[in-house]
């Protein structure tokens, strides 16, 4: 058996983020929870369609309105959220000196 060498930790700091690169990353992310919050805008779709039916046709539209516009609004909000939050970072970095992290 050959012994590994041992891993050497080094220790890296985040000084600064790309404010547009970490806006579509969580653009993508936001996007994708998003679509995960659809079978649930689905239930609440189908348990209104059991009202009666004054009641449940503007429950219906609004969950069939979530189920369309859930996952593009969320996204847009990820988007600048990222980016007024890189740039919050970046500002704060130059005062503290970012986030440190260990890499091998």
């Amino acid at each position: 058996m050959i012994p590994t060498p041992p891993v050497a930790l080094v220790k890296r700091r985040i000084k600064r983020f790309a404010p547009l690169q970490l806006g579509l990353m969580l653009a993508v992310l936001y996007g994708v929870l998003g679509l995960i919050f659809i079978p649930f805008f689905l239930i609440f779709t189908l348990v209104a369609s059991h009202l009666p039916r004054q009641q449940n046709a503007g429950f219906m539209a609004m969950g069939v309105g979530f189920i369309l516009l859930f996952p593009i609004l969320y996204a847009i909000m990820g988007f600048v959220l990222g980016v007024i939050m890189a740039w919050v970072y970046n500002l704060a970095a130059k005062w503290v000196g970012g986030i440190e992290v260990e890499v091998e």
